[in-house]
């Protein structure tokens, strides 16, 4: 026969044994439930929110933000959601339709708020609203092609996370930290290879005006012949303009975006002579396996095609 001490040491060992799931399960729950709209700023928040979110990203990699339409899933997702993280500037035009079809109670976050806007210049004739209810009315929506403007998307996304989650906020903000590290040391090694193509070389021809805010920044041109969104269709005219312009100015390189149609660029390259440089991502991360699984990754990406297509070959 067991002692009472056995007995009470038993017992005590099969109530931390049945007690463990529970714990566990406590744990998980703890995590923060978190929505972000596109895969680029998913990236991001992921870097603030570590381990104390459960981050659901709405679009994924490889798809285009521009003509997303949201899943009754996506619905249930931002219902449950503490906070719902977007990038503002008019760039997902289905954000107001999904938060009230959802009628979630989340605090909707635009990650890009205090940035120096970029208004499209209006000789592109844009600012329509298109079929998938889209209306930029002009702003450029792609502020993330600049690392100074995603340094401000982390202080906005830190301080949200740290409202919601009071208790996660030197977690939040050791996070933040160690990323805007990591960020200014990618700005630098950006500015340090753009030093390195001619001045008169740096032209690019990319498939729809995404990185405007890059251009700025970095002190490149890029000349797209469609506009801010990838719904606007360009013409043959033009096309035919670009294709002058291209010839006239001796653009060195065009560079096909990841989330558009290949073929107009292609004709361009065909038509001018001008290189096809290889893939820029503007809107959207690549898969894991790809080259630009993350937003350091992509713009590190980016550059180093830049720079291979722009730098002459000795």
């Amino acid at each position: 026969m067991l002692s009472r001490r056995a007995l009470l040491s038993s017992a005590c060992l099969l109530s931390l044994l049945a007690s463990l799931p529970v714990r566990a399960q406590a744990s998980q729950e703890k995590l923060m439930p978190v929505v972000a709209s596109f895969s680029i700023l998913g990236d991001i928040v992921q870097n603030v929110g570590g381990s104390r979110i459960a981050l659901t990203t709405l679009v994924q990699p490889g798809s285009d933000a521009h003509v997303y339409a949201p899943t009754p899933t996506d619905a249930k997702t931002v219902s449950e959601a503490r906070i719902v993280f977007s990038n503002g500037l008019k760039f997902e035009g289905w954000m107001t339709r999904l938060m009230q079809s959802s009628a979630s109670k989340a605090r909707l976050v635009e990650a890009s708020k205090g940035i120096k806007q970029r208004i499209e210049p209006a000789s592109h004739g844009h600012g329509a609203t298109d079929k998938h209810g889209h209306d930029h009315g002009g702003l450029d929506p792609h502020a993330w092609q600049s690392i100074a403007n995603v340094k401000i998307y982390v202080v906005n996304i830190r301080d949200a996370l740290t409202s919601a989650d009071p208790a996660g906020k030197d977690a939040y903000a050791i996070n933040a930290d160690a990323y805007l590290q990591e960020l200014d040391r990618t700005d630098t090694a950006i500015k340090a290879l753009v030093a390195t193509i001619p001045p008169e070389r740096r032209k690019v021809i990319t498939s729809h005006d995404a990185f405007g805010y890059f251009a700025q920044a970095y002190g490149l041109s890029f000349i797209a012949p469609r506009g801010i969104s990838t719904e606007a269709e360009a013409s043959a005219k033009d096309v035919a303009k670009l294709i002058l312009q291209i010839k006239k100015e001796k653009v060195p390189a065009v560079f096909i975006e990841n989330i558009s149609d290949q073929r107009l660029i292609q004709q361009i390259a065909k038509d001018t002579g001008a290189k096809v440089g290889g893939t820029l991502y503007s809107d959207a991360l690549s898969a894991a396996d790809g080259p630009a699984p993350t937003y350091i990754r992509m713009m590190q990406h980016n550059i180093k095609m830049l720079s291979e297509a722009l730098v002459p070959k000795s």
